[in-house]
């Protein structure tokens, strides 16, 4: 059945970072016609009525209609442990990660915890993310089957790993890791709107041996995508340097094992050498900025400005549980702050870029997700620019809607989030 809704509706013509802020387009009496789960027509909401007189509409009033929000680094395994206190990033996994990660092994609780994760992003506005789960494959059926009952995109593999750097109840080994994951690509990858991810956690945590059968892997099922971390934090990079002695650089490790190219997405890469910066960009891989995360456990300050200058494919995350919440308007808020620290202050329309179709775009999903276009799956966010006292008078003396917007941004949270559209369909609220 066909639907029509109403608002200012925010789309994109190009990569405002590249093209400018005029790539951004806004509709300020907007209608998006929505049929069957895809979008049929944007446009003036007085053209687009009058073209389909016998459509419903859904009046969304003077809220903004966007396409949803894309988190394209995640764990959800770590739902239970935001925001654990005073670590950095080793210290983080061995007491606090590690050990909720164990308690995957049980079936019940991954469910338990894929539920709630996916209750919790879509009060936020969020409709599709790419996940790490554990070593364990029920944590990976978990995932998929929570997502496929609430008709999502979304992405996610089992994590791997093999080196005793990790605990031995989180290891598996190279052949048990290629294995697994190969039949989990078979029972899941492109199975309604789900994808499966080939998934190292990342090369401290694997050997030589297990990054190379994960390299055949991804070449033998390059519709895959290949996801891991990358040079986080400078005491990681040390750690990475006396694991892997003869290798070049942190992307080197990955690099020799087949496990660099078009469809790699790197999380954080924020201590980059020159030599990586530029293989990143001659291979096409996907870098992903996890603000909020890079800030909470100390880890460095991203170069939004030198890297999309140079033509990187970025994302933004939360990279849940590291990063400090579940909203990708409070990740938006952490990019620009970031920015300004780094002396780039990120335009709104280059943050919600970010949030849709740069994360759409790091994910080779722009075809289909991240967007407000003829064709595009109807995954949207309906965005109340007035959701608290403190929003609401700083948004009734804007003078555009940019300046409307950006307080939303900067002191948003699910309050804002008047509804979300998954496939089309309205999601109901968790209770």
């Amino acid at each position: 059945m066909a639907e029509l809704l109403t608002g200012q509706v925010l789309s994109f013509a190009g990569d405002p970072f590249a093209d400018g802020i005029g790539a951004a387009r806004i509709e300020p009496e907007g209608a998006v016609l929505i049929e069957g789960g895809v979008i049929r027509a944007i446009g003036p909401a007085a053209r687009l009525r009058a073209d389909h007189p016998q459509v419903p509409v859904t009046s969304h009033g003077r809220n903004l209609i966007s396409a949803g929000f894309i988190d394209a680094h995640v764990h959800y395994p770590q739902t239970a442990i935001i925001a654990s206190w005073g670590k950095r990033l080793i210290d983080w996994l061995n007491l606090y990660t590690f050990p909720e990660e164990m308690r995957f092994a049980d079936p019940a609780y991954a469910t338990e915890i894929a539920s709630r994760y996916f209750d919790l992003t879509l009060a936020n506005g969020t409709t599709t993310v790419c996940s790490y789960c554990t070593i364990h494959p029920a944590s990976v059926d978990a995932f998929f089957d929570q997502a496929q009952a609430r008709g999502l995109r979304a992405l996610a593999g089992k994590t791997c790993m093999d080196r005793d750097t990790a605990p031995e109840a989180l290891r598996d080994t190279a052949r048990s890791a290629h294995d697994d994951s190969a039949r989990l690509i078979a029972k899941w990858h492109e199975l309604d709107r789900l994808s499966y991810v080939i998934t190292p956690r990342f090369s401290p945590t694997s050997t030589p041996e297990q990054l190379e059968a994960l390299g055949a892997l991804w070449a033998a099922n390059p519709s895959c995508l290949m996801q891991t971390h990358l040079s986080e934090q400078t005491d990681e990079i040390a750690w990475v340097r006396s694991l892997y002695p003869t290798a070049r650089d942190y992307l080197d490790t990955y690099e020799r094992f087949g496990l660099v190219g078009p469809g790699a997405v790197f999380g954080h890469a924020i201590w980059l050498e020159d030599r990586e910066r530029a293989k990143l960009l001659d291979m096409d891989c996907s870098l992903i900025h996890c603000p909020t995360s890079n800030t909470f456990i100390g880890s460095g300050l991203f170069d939004m400005g030198g890297l999309k200058a140079a033509g990187h494919r970025i994302g933004l995350a939360t990279d849940t549980g590291g990063g400090s919440s579940f909203s990708m308007l409070r990740t938006m808020a952490a990019a620009y702050e970031v920015g300004q620290l780094k002396g780039r202050a990120l335009h709104p329309a280059e943050l919600w870029w970010l949030a849709t179709q740069g994360s759409a775009q790091s994910l080779r999903m722009d075809d289909r997700i991240g967007n407000i276009a003829p064709g595009m799956e109807a995954d949207l966010v309906v965005i109340d620019l007035a959701s608290t006292p403190a929003i609401e008078q700083a948004t009734r003396r804007a003078e555009d809607l940019w300046q409307a917007l950006f307080p939303t941004i900067m002191l948003g949270d699910d309050r804002a989030i008047a509804a979300t559209y998954v496939a089309g369909r309205q999601m109901p609220r968790a209770q």
